[in-house]
């Protein structure tokens, strides 16, 4: 095990309560060893679980605040980007169940696809979260999971196996901020990589401990 709750708390703390106590968020948080039902998705090594009057604001707009919290905590850590996976954020179970949620959203894009023959496009996802759809469908014979597109636009895209792969939707130009710079348009969030599934992106590639 490379991580541990001993070794982890010390750094989390210093980095975390000065955060949330300035931000003046009414949360606390607890380092855990999961126990993880589903492994061949997410299989961290240290889960921290938040509780408090203000959780449900971490929760919002799927997750978006613990997402990013998780992520630059990662970052403040110094933690190398293949670590990541190996700490993980929580609050109310929300991790369990956007797995379930994925899972039947990806059943129910399949047999949309089988049914009309027509590719099926996913809303633009995180690289955890498109590697549960292409999980949930590696075993289709009748059909093909993809993701397409580049940084926060890339989604999964489902296709019937006789037919080529569509070309991604295309990104609507960002807006303009006050001050005439272009915003990033990025979410806060897990690092998303944009290479493609062939060289190396988020699609399964035989046995490893978690999902990049």
């Amino acid at each position: 095990m490379k991580y541990s709750v001993e070794s982890l708390r010390p750094k989390l703390d210093a980095f975390l309560r000065p955060l949330l106590s300035r931000a003046g968020f009414e949360l606390n948080y607890e380092l855990t060893t999961p126990a993880n039902p589903h492994p061949e998705v997410e299989n961290p090594e240290v889960t921290v679980i938040f509780s408090g009057s203000d959780v449900e604001m971490l929760l919002l707009n799927r997750a978006e605040l613990l997402l990013a919290l998780e992520h630059i905590s990662m970052e403040a850590l110094r933690l190398p980007p293949e670590d990541h996976s190996l700490i993980s954020f929580d609050a109310n179970d929300y991790r369990m169940m956007r797995v379930e949620e994925l899972r039947l959203s990806a059943m129910a894009a399949a047999e949309k696809v089988k049914r009309s023959h027509v590719p099926f496009h996913f809303n633009p996802m995180s690289s955890r979260e498109r590697r549960i759809i292409h999980l949930a469908l590696r075993d289709e014979k009748e059909l093909r999971s993809e993701s397409l597109g580049v940084g926060p636009a890339r989604a999964v895209v489902v296709v019937p196996s006789d037919m080529p792969t569509p070309p991604a939707p295309p990104v609507p130009p960002r807006p303009f901020n006050r001050g005439g710079a272009r915003d990033s348009g990025g979410r806060p969030g897990f690092r998303d990589r944009a290479s493609s599934d062939r060289g190396g992106g988020d699609r399964p590639r035989g046995p490893r401990r978690g999902p990049r």
